[in-house]
């Protein structure tokens, strides 16, 4: 009678130390980042709101905050967060809609959220800083 086959454990998922990362998990997981961070850059748009109606040396405070180098580099992810969201909202839409679902089409649509959210970021900032009056 033949022996029976040794039969080996298998995992019951894949194991984070041997699972490559994909670009289509990764951009869902920034998806859902980015909207938890919008959330928390609304309750500092109303804080600033708030500053604005408390007065002039409270708006003065925030502003400062605003101006400083940490509020501008928050600034600056809070913009690219918006973009990416909005960006990745849109491609949804579209499979929502049954287009791109081919691996290719995939692929091309999540890089090009990558490279229009950059874009949009820096022109966003680009614009911002001429109409300020600093890029003079």
């Amino acid at each position: 009678m033949p022996s029976a086959p040794t039969v080996r454990p298998r995992p019951l998922s894949p194991n984070i130390q041997i699972y490559r990362p994909q670009l289509t998990s990764v951009l869902s997981i920034a998806n859902r980042m980015t909207g938890i961070t919008l959330g928390a850059f609304a309750v500092a748009l109303v804080v600033w709101l708030i500053s604005v109606a408390a007065g002039p040396a409270t708006y003065a405070t925030v502003q400062a905050f605003i101006g400083s180098w940490l509020g501008q580099i928050l600034l600056l992810g809070c913009t690219f967060c918006f973009f990416l969201h909005l960006c990745g909202g849109i491609r949804h839409l579209a499979w929502d809609a049954g287009y791109g679902f081919s691996l290719g089409a995939i692929y091309a649509s999540g890089w090009a959220v990558v490279a229009a959210s950059l874009l949009l970021t820096a022109l966003t900032w680009v614009m911002g800083i001429m109409m300020a009056g600093h890029g003079t």
